[in-house]
This record gives structure tokens, sequence and C-alpha cells, in this order.
């Protein structure tokens, strides 16, 4: 009779075990919470952070996110997780830094071109020919330049963690471009940046603000002939399909601002934000790279692939594009800032002729 008892006593005592478990939040509302093992983090100990961005996976951007998420996993020991939503699947364009903001997602990357809303300083990054080398762009987002605009975004609930470079734009269009002139009459599909306005229309075309999403319908229907990209840009979109001409002008930097909501950032723990972004900088450096390594693999892509007319600007010709771009600078110094401004000009004098 007592191994009766028994056995009916442990299988109860199995039930409410099993009945806790499966109430544990019931329970905690109480006040009751069941101890954590420290080793095996549980999903609702996890910290969930949502990563949106809208190009393809395939991209600079969207190879350094997934990267980016792995890493965090492994260096935070799956306390924290990265969910990466690319190819706007939860925000455009338009709308990311907006949800950044009120914390509906915790981290985007728009292009830089993008937070000129937010500060006008950002209008440095997208002068023409700014930053001639890799070295010159390293040398200044890694220094003064760089930190002074992260800094410029504080006010606006936003941390900026690091800058993700994509690489050099260059011009499509439907019929060739060779010199600045030809630019005359065209109309230019754009990112939203009077920088980038002033360049065309100092030149005689019109521009449209379009998302990038937008970009490859816009051409097919003629509704803009001409656009500015980044050769992995153009691949993954295949606006080499709507577009006759390529030109490799070099003559734009495309790169990316990693953003966090800085509420959200704020209140992490100091061991987690720690973490995170040794996650970003060892991405970044990746970057780096990378990005330059797979633009032009997508060059040769597009090469064999299309019929597409590919152009390349030689060293005397881009200094050529370079001396009547350049005029369009002393517009945008008092948005800028004389001080960031000068600071560019030193960078930019050290690597000119290189």
């Amino acid at each position: 009779m007592r191994d009766l008892w028994g056995y009916f006593l442990l299988i109860g005592m199995g039930l409410l075990i099993a009945v806790y478990i499966s109430f544990q939040s019931f329970f905690a509302s109480f006040g009751f919470n069941l101890p954590s093992d420290e080793e095996q983090v549980g999903m609702e100990d996890q910290i969930v952070i949502k990563f949106s961005h809208v190009v393809a996976e395939n991209t600079p951007k969207g190879l350094a996110a997934n990267r980016f998420a792995n890493l965090v996993d492994e260096y935070t020991n799956h306390r924290v997780k990265i969910e990466v939503y690319p190819n706007q699947s939860l925000y455009s364009d338009h709308e990311e830094i907006d949800a950044l903001q009120k914390n509906k997602v915790q981290m985007i990357a728009p292009t830089t071109s993008k937070v000129t809303n937010l500060s006008k300083k950002w209008l440095l990054l997208d002068l023409p020919y700014v930053f001639p080398t890799d070295a010159a762009l390293q040398e200044a987002l890694n220094g003064e330049v760089g930190e002074e605009l992260l800094t410029s975004l504080n006010v606006t609930d936003i941390e900026g963690l690091a800058f993700w470079s994509n690489n050099y734009k260059q011009m499509t269009s439907n019929k060739p471009i060779r010199h600045p002139r030809d630019l005359s009459g065209k109309n230019f599909r754009i990112m939203p940046s009077a920088v980038l306005q002033s360049q065309f229309q100092h030149f005689g075309a019109t521009t449209s603000e379009l998302e990038f999403n937008d970009t490859f319908k816009s051409l097919e229907i003629n509704k803009t002939d001409s656009q500015e990209n980044t050769i992995s840009n153009i691949y993954s979109k295949k606006l080499y399909e709507v577009q006759n001409y390529l030109t490799i002008s070099d003559h734009g930097y495309l790169g990316y601002v990693v953003l966090m909501n800085k509420p959200f950032w704020d209140k992490l723990p100091p061991d987690i934000r720690k973490q995170i972004q040794r996650a970003m900088d060892d991405t970044t450096k990746w970057l780096w790279i990378k990005s330059n390594e797979l633009n032009q693999e997508q060059l040769r892509e597009i090469k064999q692939k299309s019929n597409i007319d590919i152009y390349q600007l030689s060293d005397e010709e881009k200094k050529k594009w370079m001396n009547e771009m350049t005029v369009i600078y002393p517009e945008f110094e008092s948005m800028i800032g004389p001080d960031l401004m000068r600071k560019m000009e030193v960078i930019r004098e050290k690597y000119i002729d290189e």
C-alpha cells in the first residue's frame, strides 16, 4: 500500500512541476520566479534586437548585417539575438529612421545621405570626389570627422555605432555619359540630399528622389532615365538590365551608418554593449575589404551577363570631372560648417594625387 501511495505521490509531483513550467509567466506575475541557468540562457532571457535594412542580402550591407548578427550571438553567448530584416521587409527607406526613433526597430543602417535631414553636417559625405581614396575615407571616418558626424545624431535619440562602406558610385543612363556636360537633359534618380540634387542640376540634369526599391521600375518605364549607385546595388537590383550605358566614374562615396535607438542602447547592460560594439568593430573591418571585392566581382558578372556599354574614366578624365564637379563645395560650407569642411580639405589634399 505504501508503495502505491509513493507511486501516486511521485506522479502528482511530476504533474505539479509540469504545470508550473507551462504557466511560469502566470506564476511570475505573482512574484514567483524560476532560478535561471547562467550556462543555458532561455528564449525568455534573450535580448532581441530588430535590425531593419532595405537592400538585398547579397550586397555589402546585407552580408555585413548577417555577419554582425552571428558575431553578436557568439560574443554574448546567445544572450542577444539580432533579427535581421532585409529588403525593406519591415520598413522602407523613408520609414526606417522614424521607426528607429519610436523603437519599433532597434537598429538600422541607412545610407549616409538619408541622415542629412537629421544633421546637415552629413551633407559632407555626399560632396562629389570628397575623399578620393579608401585610405582617405578610412582616415576621415575613423578620426575626428567621423566622430563629429556620429555625435551630431545624439540629440535625436539615435546612437551611431559605425560606418559601413559599400563603395564608390557609378552612373548608368540610356545615353552615354563621358563628360559632366553629358548630364544635361537627363533625369536622375537620387537619394534625398541637397548636395546630390545640386550635383546634377548644376550640369542641367533634373532629379527625382525615389526609394531604392522603386528605382528599377522607374527606369524600366522611363520615368527616370539615369541613376547613380555602387556596382553591388546596380547588380543586386539588376539595374543594368534597364540601362544602356554604365560609366565608372567613382564620383561619390556611398556608405552606411549603423544606428541604434539611443534609449534602448543606454539601457543595455554594460557587458552586453561591450560585446555588441566588439562585434560591430570586427564586422566593420571585415566589410572594408569585402565591399571592394564584391563590387569588383559583380562588375565582372555584369560584363558577362549583359550587353550594357561600360566606359571607365581615365585618371586624366577623372581629374577633369573632379575640377568641374567640386565647384558646388562653397554652396554647402555654411550648412556643413567651416570647421568640418577644413578638416575634410586637409585629408582630401593629402590623398588627392594618389
